[in-house]
């Protein structure tokens, strides 16, 4: 590669980095009329797919297809995730919901947020619990105060363990709505582990393709959640605002 295409490239990545972060700091900084907007749960069929067929593509779309086809696939439906089908690599796929965002987060209610996501073996033992058992709440009517204390209590039992060396999940689908200001904001990889600070893995810091996840300010399972984007989507496809220019 020659020197000014890698230069090129830095300034691309550069700037890539910098419009994700703007992206979550906006998501997390929105307005009192955003607040407002979505300050209690909306009615569940809201956040219901009525097409299970839908709801399972939507899933599937979170990974590569090699691996999406092979995995096990949860649907919604009013008492909480049940399996739709029966995989064989470990792998789970799901449609995550605005519920899954931290507490403090004006869209926390947005019944329009759909995050398709596909946890390997490590995460579906030690991450997805944390998705069901919020999702249980939710569904048993509670506040979010009542959530929040219960999932404390549960960590404290050791009830939700903190993430399991290797856990990480595949959030690559272009139909994804991730809230109303980020949209489908662009594809990428999460590691979930333990709680730490962004400099243990280098995020956030110019030229590092790894993202802190800025919204986790109130989240109280045991996990910390660092971000790398990827240059396409699930089907193959450039997501075009990670283009290099």
């Amino acid at each position: 590669m020659s020197t000014r295409s890698m230069r090129t490239e830095r300034r691309g990545k550069t700037s890539v980095q910098s419009a994700l972060l703007a992206a979550f700091l906006i998501a997390g900084c929105q307005g009192d009329s955003v607040s407002e907007q979505y300050s209690r749960m909306a009615p569940v069929e809201q956040y219901l797919m009525a097409d299970s067929g839908a709801e399972i593509a939507l899933a599937r779309s979170a990974a590569p297809q090699p691996i999406a086809q092979d995995a096990s696939i949860l649907i919604l439906g009013r008492g909480g995730y049940k399996t739709a089908v029966d995989g064989k690599n470990g792998f789970t796929c799901l449609v995550e919901r605005s519920w899954m965002s931290p507490f403090d987060r004006p869209e926390f209610w947005n019944p329009k947020i759909r995050g398709p996501i596909c946890y390997n073996p490590a995460a579906v033992n030690t991450v997805l619990p944390y998705t069901l058992n919020r999702t249980k709440l939710v569904l048993a009517g509670l506040s979010k105060a009542q959530m929040h204390k219960l999932i404390e209590a549960s960590v404290a039992k050791k009830e939700l363990p903190a993430p399991e060396i290797g856990a990480m999940s595949f959030m690559l689908s272009k139909l994804q709505y991730l809230g109303d200001s980020a949209g489908p904001w662009c594809p990428h990889l999460m590691f979930h582990v333990p709680k730490t600070g962004e400099a243990s893995w280098g995020a956030n810091r110019a030229g590092s393709p790894v993202l802190f996840n800025d919204e986790s300010r109130d989240v109280p399972e045991p996990e910390t959640i660092f971000m790398v984007p990827i240059a396409y989507w699930s089907d193959g496809s450039a997501a075009p605002h990670m283009a290099v220019h």
